[in-house]
């Protein structure tokens, strides 16, 4: 079963998630740029800045009771533009692996295509990212910064154990939502 979403807030303040979500989508156009001219260092900065507001809106929402259905959308559709973005411009020139950023793309697409059919077969949904998901996440942004480190010449660990940390994460979450989201369609509609 889905669970709702919590009473909404009447601070002041409630809207202030969503408003770090929306500069993260704001963020992808110049993060984009900046990686496809090569302006490694400019480029680490935004991607740190957009990683530490994907952390800072999702603990005011839970920690201030500010959670919302758009929140949650604007969230998600924030993370998916930069991860993506970041990992194809950076798979084009040739500074990350092309099938890393495909398995990226395709847990993204299979994400994608899960929800659009939840939509049109059952109704709203609330988005609800698992521990794994929110791993899967943590570990692209740490994958991403690792890379760009190294990119600006600053001090960086190796990178190769992250791309296999980011690739079963990315098999593992996107199995764990095609399993879990079809349970709950399949008992959703036996209720109906």
């Amino acid at each position: 079963m889905v669970a709702a979403m919590p009473a909404a807030s009447h601070s002041p303040w409630r809207h202030l998630p969503n408003a770090i979500s929306m500069l993260r989508v704001l963020l992808v156009a110049p993060i984009c740029w900046l990686l496809w001219h090569r302006q490694w260092s400019s480029a680490l900065m935004l991607v740190a800045v957009a990683g530490v507001s994907d952390g800072l809106d999702g603990f005011l929402a839970r920690h201030y009771g500010w959670q919302s259905r758009l929140g949650g959308m604007l969230d998600a559709i924030a993370d998916k533009l930069l991860l993506v973005s970041c990992f194809v411009i950076l798979a084009w020139l040739g500074e990350a692996p092309l099938w890393l950023a495909a398995i990226v793309c395709g847990r993204d697409l299979v994400i994608a295509c899960g929800a659009l059919l939840w939509r049109l077969l059952i109704g709203r949904i609330y988005p609800q990212p698992s521990l794994l998901s929110k791993a899967c996440t943590l570990m692209q942004i740490v994958y991403l910064l690792t890379v760009l480190l190294a990119l600006a010449h600053w001090p960086a660990p190796d990178a190769t154990p992250f791309v296999w940390l980011v690739a079963a994460l990315c098999v593992a979450s996107g199995a764990d939502y095609v399993v879990r989201w079809s349970h709950r369609a399949w008992h959703t509609r036996r209720a109906v």
